[in-house]
């Protein structure tokens, strides 16, 4: 199964990259996620267990350095879920 992240951590900065975002995109780039960064959020995309692993480092990392609010909706692609099976 595919899983798509769409992510924001506030507080936002007008005059620079805060920490806490620079940590959430170091962790879905470690991952293997597709990134594609947004002006009103990230969205990574990926098999479901590495995406998994990252939401949760990416919560916990991005509130250790500073993170005060995350927002994050996970879907299912569409059509993910069936991808394998009748191959033979």
């Amino acid at each position: 199964m595919r899983l798509k992240v769409e992510f924001t951590t506030e507080p936002f900065e007008l005059d620079g990259f805060p920490e806490h975002a620079r940590s959430a995109r170091r962790v879905v780039d470690e991952a293997g996620l597709s990134v594609e960064v947004g002006p009103f959020g990230t969205t990574a995309e990926g098999e479901a267990e590495p995406t998994l692993s990252a939401i949760d480092r990416l919560v916990r990392e991005t509130l250790a350095h500073g993170a005060t609010r995350i927002s994050l909706q996970v879907s299912v692609l569409e059509g993910a879920e069936d991808e394998g099976e009748g191959a033979g």
